[in-house]
């Protein structure tokens, strides 16, 4: 056997190899996407059944550790949303408090962000040594 043909054998089952890996690839990406379906449709039919048990429809004594789940989790999400309310107004409240000081908070926080500026209020002290680098920067253009 020469070498090409072992080279040709090679390729060859090289191709093949990445034939299959390909198809499976193709194939694992199809039944992902039946399952994200699968799971969306399961979740239309448990937000469906949940509406008909709530509307007397169906009978809720077959799926009420389920709909007590749901309920459950729903009490615990407006309890949480009430808690976000509260501190959202608490956070008004501190700052529209007379003497409230966020300010020098965020000067501590953001230096370089301050209302010094330079000369006339124009740029900061580092805009000399910036227009010196770059030679004449917006005024020497």
């Amino acid at each position: 056997m020469t070498v090409l043909d072992s080279i040709a054998k090679q390729a060859n089952r090289l191709a093949t190899d990445v034939q299959m890996s390909l198809k499976r690839a193709r194939v694992e990406g199809e039944r992902r996407l039946l399952q994200r379906q699968h799971r969306a449709a399961l979740e239309e039919l448990g937000e469906r059944a949940y509406e008909l048990v709530r509307a007397g429809t169906i009978a809720e004594e077959p799926l009420a550790p389920e709909v007590g789940a749901v309920e459950a989790k729903l009490m615990e999400i407006e309890a949480k949303v009430a808690e976000i309310e509260s501190l959202r107004g608490d956070e008004e409240e501190e700052a529209a408090a007379p003497g409230a000081d966020t300010g020098d908070a965020s000067r501590t926080a953001f230096p370089m962000v301050g209302d010094e500026g330079g000369a006339n209020g124009g740029p900061g002290p580092g805009w000399d040594a910036a227009e010196k680098f770059f030679g004449g920067g917006p005024k020497g253009g």
